[in-house]
This record gives structure tokens, sequence and C-alpha cells, in this order.
């Protein structure tokens, strides 16, 4: 893109990102002004999780806010009805790097209390299986508590309790999205946890090994 340009993603966009009829006819606006590219949720109503490749920067895009393209890369995910999306946008000449944790100077960094126990973190990782299985691929299914309490062996109200659990606890620490209400629909919590934890990477394709271990526990000797 050049200076002055102005692309669209959705629906009916410049880039058309799918047929989805959940999905806006246009979501985001990625722009130019003052010198500065931005990207600009358009939408109405589907929020937009945005972080740098390894989670040292990120938020959430609510209908009608935009944000800088100051980083080299940038990941956003957003859940259109089923079914959620992952964009990356490469910006050439960026202004700033993601800062390297390892240089953090001991005490200068807010802990945020978002460590999740053994239980928890299985669950995230029942919910975030297909995105990582095919993290790339642009598009992926966040599974019913159903289909990942079956996953773990766990009946589905014991799920759902350790999913208002987990939720709550990265409520607590900031984390948008996450609390229930009429508003927020529970498959809307579970594609925000999930877009949350990967971007944040609490969970990687690394941690699908546990998904294993259940299954050959579980396995008849």
């Amino acid at each position: 893109m050049d200076a002055g340009d102005t692309v669209t993603m959705g629906r009916a966009a410049d880039l058309v990102v799918d047929d989805n009829p959940y999905l806006h006819r246009q979501l985001l606006q990625v722009s130019a002004e003052s010198g500065v590219w931005w990207v600009a949720n358009i939408g109405q109503s589907i929020p937009v999780s945005v972080a740098t490749d390894q989670g040292e920067f990120q938020a959430l895009l609510g209908p009608g806010a935009r944000l800088p393209l100051v980083f080299p890369r940038l990941r956003l995910m957003f859940t259109a009805g089923p079914t959620t999306y992952e964009v990356v946008i490469a910006c050439r000449g960026s202004l700033l790097s993601p800062a390297d944790p390892s240089d953090a100077v001991a005490g200068d960094a807010t802990r945020v209390p978002l460590a999740l126990t053994e239980s928890q973190k299985l669950l995230v990782v029942a919910l975030a299986e297909p995105m990582l299985l095919n993290s790339g691929h642009g598009l992926t299914s966040v599974p019913t508590s159903a289909v990942a309490a079956e996953r773990l062996g766990w009946p589905v109200t014991t799920f759902n309790r350790k999913l208002d659990a987990v939720c709550e606890k990265l409520d607590r620490g900031g984390v948008e999205g996450l609390r229930g209400g009429a508003g927020n629909l529970a498959s809307l919590r579970k594609a925000r946890l999930v877009e949350y934890a990967v971007l944040a990477r609490l969970v990687s394709a690394a941690d699908l090994e546990l998904l294993d271990r259940v299954g050959e526990r579980d396995a008849p000797h």
C-alpha cells in the first residue's frame, strides 16, 4: 500500500475475508493519516483482538476504535458466528519494535495474575485446539462446551464451572470481553477466551500434547 490508499476488509470489501453472513460487509479499514498508518474497526458489533507475534502488546479494538500500525507485524483475530478469523498485517518502516522480556529490569514489570492452574490450561487448550492445529490458515471454529468437555473426559457441568472460573480470573486481570451477561453470549465468550489465550501466548501448539496425555490416561490398558 502507498500513502493515501485506503483498504477495507470484510464480507464485501476491497479484501474479501469470507462470505460468512455473520461477518460485516466492512469490518476493518487500513489507511494513512499524518504520515502514520492506522487500522480501524469500522464494523458495528464485532470486537477485534490485536497483538504482536509474541504477545508483548495486546489490545481489544472495539467498533469505532482505531490503532496506529507502529509494530513490524500485528496479528488480528475476530469471530463472526461460528468462525474465528486471523489476519496478519506487516508494516515496513515500523516505528517500534516489540520489547524483549529479557531486557526488563527486575521490579519494573507489572505482574498480572494470569497464571492458569493445570485443569484451567487443559480447558483452554481444548477450546483452542482447532486454532492451534490450523495456525496461519486464516479461519477456524471454536468447539462447543459439549465437544470440548468430551475431549477432556469431563462432565459438561464441570467444564462450564471451570470455564466460569477461568473467565473470572482473566476478567479480574483486566482482560476485556470475558464477563458474562445478557449482551455476551457463551459462544462469543469462548471465542474471546481463545483469541486472548493464543495471542497472549498463554497456550501454544506445544501444549497440544497435554490433550494427548489425557487420551493416554483414559485409554484402556
